[in-house]
């Protein structure tokens, strides 16, 4: 049994948390995108400051017993669909569970149609993903291949389109 999951939301102090859990998974992404670290050696901000400025976009961070062990960020929280933009949970807390009631209440806190993107190249990501769709999406969910925007040297991202979730509330543990 993990231990007790909680999502809460990011706040402004939280900023340096975040940046310093994106780069745990800026490099962890790196091996599957090939991206390097710059002469700092830092991994590129990307998309994080638009997650964090956009009013449509919802950001979180993933505790466990009340320690920090990832983020998510959903863009559409003002529009369908809801989209997973970014998920991460730290490699030592993967496999138990975490991940999973983390996504689960994710997915209840923002109800709607979902669209979740991953990489076929994570085969970790792709199996965590279309288990989880499954679970709470039983009648069924659709997928896509996409191109990704502006980078036609990377695999298109495969695309889960939730159309009916099931509305089951998950409460934190604890």
């Amino acid at each position: 049994m993990p231990s007790p999951v909680d999502l809460r939301s990011i706040l402004p102090v939280d900023l340096p948390l975040v940046e310093r859990l994106w780069q745990l998974y800026r490099h962890d992404l790196s091996e599957f995108r090939g991206t390097l670290p710059d002469d700092s050696g830092m991994f590129t901000r990307g998309r994080l400051p638009t997650y964090l400025q956009d009013p449509a976009s919802s950001g979180y961070i993933i505790c466990q017993d009340t320690r920090p062990v990832g983020f998510a960020f959903v863009s559409g929280s003002e529009s369908q669909p809801l989209r997973i933009c970014e998920f991460f949970v730290v490699r030592a807390a993967r496999g138990s569970g975490v991940g999973r009631l983390a996504a689960r209440q994710l997915l209840a806190k923002h109800t709607g149609r979902w669209e979740i993107p991953f990489q076929e190249e994570n085969p970790a990501a792709a199996r965590f993903w279309r288990r989880l769709a499954a679970e709470v999406c039983p009648t069924g969910y659709r997928e896509e291949r996409r191109a990704v925007p502006g980078k036609p040297h990377i695999p298109p991202d495969t695309w889960l389109l939730l159309t009916e979730p099931r509305r089951t509330v998950v409460a934190p543990s604890g």
